[in-house]
Parts: C-alpha cells; structure tokens; sequence
C-alpha cells in the first residue's frame, strides 16, 4: 500500500548550511527521559562544514515540529542516541575523516537563555582503537553502564556523569573474521547484548563478556528488541528482507516480511503497541508493518514462518515522499503513535500512526 504522507517535515539543510544547498545526516534519536515534550536528537554528517546536533520539538498543538536547541558539534555524527533517563545527556559517535572517536555529552541547563550554547563533554570513550559502530543505553531504567561496538570488539563501561568520567569495566573481542557493525541491548535483560556482523548475528553475556548464541544470517544491517514481547527480535538484511525472530528458538525466524525494494538498512519496534514495526531502506521508503506477536509468549516447537500472502497484508503503509536514502527512525517513547525518519539529505519528517491502531 503506498500511502500519501500528511507528515511535519523540518529540512535541516535550511537551518544548518545556510550558504549551501544539502547537508547530510544519518542518526536520530527520541529523548526519551522528556516526559513533558515530544522531543527528537539529531546530528548532522558533513565533513567540509560544521557539524551540529538539534534538539527538535513537536509544538504542544502537534501542527509545529520545531528546532528548540542547536548545538555545535566538532566532527561528522555517525551514531547518536539519548540518555533515556536524563533528557540533557547523549552519545555519539564521530569521524574526522582520518579515525573515529565516541563521547558522552551534555546539553547545559540554560541553553535557551544562551547565545551560542556550547555542548558540555562528560567523557570520552577513548578506549577504541579502530571503527567506532555504536554506543548503547539500556532501555528501561537508570542504570550507570554503557556499551560500545567497534569492529573488533565489545566495550563495557562504568558511566559517572556527575564526576565525568568513565572507565572500562570490561572488553572482549569478537574473534578472527567477525567485524562488528551494530547492536541492540536487550530491554528485559541488563546483561544481554546482540551484536551484528557480517555473517551472523551474536548473543553476549555482560556479566561473563561471552557469547551464548548466535544466529547464522548474511549481511544483517540492523536489529531492535520487542520492548514488550521478552523472547522477540527483529532483524533487517541487506537483500533478504526483515524477520523475527524467537530467542529460544534461533534455528530458523518465526516470520518473514519482504523488506526494501533495495536494501533494509533499520528495523524499529513500537515501544507501546505490540506489532508495530518500522522498516527503512535505500529506496527512500519507510514501511510500516503489523505483524502477529499474540502466540510468541509460548515456545514454539518449530519454524512458524509465514505465506507470501500473509507477508503482504502485514505492511500497512509505505511512505515514500524522500528524495535519498532513510537511515534513521525513532518511535517517540512519550506519544507512541508518532514517530520521526532521516533520509541522507538532511530531511526529518514526523508522522502519526494513529489511523492504523484500529488495525490491532
């Protein structure tokens, strides 16, 4: 189903370049520890000009997505993603064209009274040697430690935000011919991560830094936890599409969707609405999915994987009014009926799902 978008759209190529015609940009994130605004963070990748992060607003009236905060930021923002549980802190991960570099951040207090607002660095991840992927938070709660992926490895850290500082509390390695891309942290467990590579994607224990299992599957780009089935995941794949998957159960995924006419490059469950799963791809498209989750509670004794058919009724909606490549979405935590997607080209747009929740 193609669908006409009705979205606020906010060009970041008009606030940040003012004397040039594109800036680029990858990454956004929900401020989720915003209880009071519906609030998204993103960053912008330009190597020529200056870099900056936005703090962007839907108006109270939801007509207005609105810039309340930009930030200067010193290389091009590869990663970022908000502390979910201080609105003021975020991480991101950096490039300055010759190596890469990871850091926690804060935006100060009074930034609105302020004429420049400079962002505050609690501390850097400095422990890297090679490609920085990703910095993640744990989802559901206060919790002092964060992790890191470079190609190599997995980085435990101890995060102090008051003394700024962080150490690392443990590292492993991902092994001879596992270069890391990406991750998710698992909302129901503090102590489990899954980790994607080229070939696989694998299952680490935080407390022994190990890996406890591992799905063979080809050119996984993204994956993201059901925040509200313990036992789902769900996977994008460069040319095979998006599947779910059961953890105890990973010989083979319990659902298929039929992804991106090009490649799948980011999967995004609904942190409220079971089965509401976002997709964006290469072909300047994002999908929205409704997928059966009400039998996952239970084991399952084999492969549950869905018709051609039934895979072709579970997509709700496309939107496709982008001009490059999507790369970011986010669901908003706090109205989660709306969510914001990045294409290349600088462009946010923020959309309701709102007449789709009477599919459930």
């Amino acid at each position: 189903m193609q669908g006409g978008s009705s979205g606020i759209g906010y060009g970041l190529k008009y606030q940040i370049l003012k004397f040039c015609l594109h800036t680029q940009a990858r990454c956004i994130s929900d401020v989720k520890a915003d209880t009071d605004h519906t609030s998204f963070l993103t960053g912008t990748l330009s190597l020529k000009e200056e870099n900056e992060v936005h703090l962007l607003r839907l108006s109270s009236g939801g007509t207005e997505l609105i810039c309340e905060g930009l930030f200067s930021h010193p290389n091009e923002i590869w990663d970022l993603s908000s502390c979910p549980f201080d609105q003021r802190i975020f991480s991101t991960v950096f490039s300055t064209g010759e190596s890469y570099g990871a850091a926690i951040w804060q935006i100060p207090e009074l930034y609105g009274q302020l004429n420049s607002p400079q962002l505050e660095l609690i501390a850097a991840l400095d422990a890297h040697v090679g490609k920085i992927n990703c910095v993640l938070w744990w989802s559901s709660g206060r919790h002092d430690k964060l992790v890191s992926i470079d190609e190599e490895n997995i980085f435990l850290w101890s995060l102090d935000c008051s003394n700024k500082n962080a150490q690392v509390q443990s590292k492993q390695s991902s092994g001879m011919l596992h270069y890391l891309s990406g991750g998710a942290w698992d909302p129901h467990d503090v102590n489990a991560v899954a980790a994607t590579c080229e070939s696989s994607v694998q299952f680490w224990d935080l407390r022994s830094m190990g890996k406890t299992n591992s799905i063979e599957h080809a050119h996984v780009r993204n994956v993201d936890y059901d925040t509200k089935k313990k036992h789902l995941l769900v996977t994008a794949a460069d040319e095979s599409g998006i599947h779910l998957w059961d953890l105890r159960m990973l010989k083979a995924p319990i659902q298929e969707l039929p992804g991106h006419t090009h490649w799948t490059w980011a999967v995004c469950c609904n942190p409220e609405y079971d089965g509401f799963i976002l997709s964006a791809g290469t072909d300047s498209t994002v999908n929205l999915w409704l997928v059966s989750t009400s039998n996952h509670d239970e084991l399952p004794s084999e492969s549950l994987v869905e018709s051609p058919n039934q895979r072709a009724n579970s997509l709700l909606n496309s939107y496709s009014d982008y001009e490059d490549s999507v790369y970011g979405l986010a669901w908003s935590s706090r109205e989660p009926w709306i969510f914001a997607s990045l294409s290349y080209d600088g462009r946010v747009v923020v959309e309701s799902v709102k007449p789709f929740l009477s599919r459930k």
